[in-house]
This record gives structure tokens, sequence and C-alpha cells, in this order.
């Protein structure tokens, strides 16, 4: 769904660059941003966590991890135990169930 609105925001963009050729690098944009959909997302299990940046990743096991935190950020920050924090894309609030289930419960489910 994401790539579809990526794909209309290139097509208005098009009007643009069809009115001046030299703005054709800004369809460079919409390049990035359906390579952060793509690349972003945070992938657990039941040994541990990984978060996937648009250039790396990075996997800490659960016992690394002291707790989650909410900022005002939109997604959560896992805070290690070494006194670091670890950004998890896709990871919010209202997603915290799904990561409940994924860590064999070592997340607790804060809806029930």
């Amino acid at each position: 769904m994401a790539h579809l609105a990526v794909g209309f925001l290139a097509l208005g963009m098009l009007a643009i660059v069809l009115a001046a050729s030299w703005t054709a690098v800004f369809l460079v944009i919409p390049v990035l941003l359906s390579a952060c959909i793509i690349r972003l997302r945070t992938v657990a299990d039941r040994d541990g966590v990984t978060a996937r940046r648009l250039l790396g990743s990075q996997t800490v096991r659960w016992e690394d991890i002291d707790g989650l935190r909410f900022t005002r950020a939109k997604w959560a920050r896992a805070q290690l135990k070494d006194g670091g924090d670890l950004l998890l894309p896709a990871v919010t609030f209202a997603t915290l169930p799904r990561l409940t289930a994924a860590s064999g419960g070592r997340v607790p489910n804060p809806y029930k």
C-alpha cells in the first residue's frame, strides 16, 4: 500500500520534471522512499531482535535488552543493558502484541 502512495508521488513529480528538465534529480526521492519501505523493519524471534536500517542491521539477544521505551517518536527504542539504545523500526505501541508473540512472552503485552 505504501508503494502505491510513492507511485502517486512519482507521477505528481513527473509534471514538475516535464516542465523543467533540470528537476529530474528530484525523481530520486520516490526511489529512496521505496527503498526505505522495503528495508526498514524489525524482525523478532525467540532468540532476539534484528533492527534493519537503510544501510545495515543490528541483532541483539533478548537477554541484552533491559526494556522498551516510547518517546514522542513513532517507533519504539530498546534500552540495552550496556546503556545504549536501539531504534526498532515499525514497532509501535499498537504492534506490541505481535512483538510479545514473536518474543515468546519476553516482552509483556500491555493490553492484557
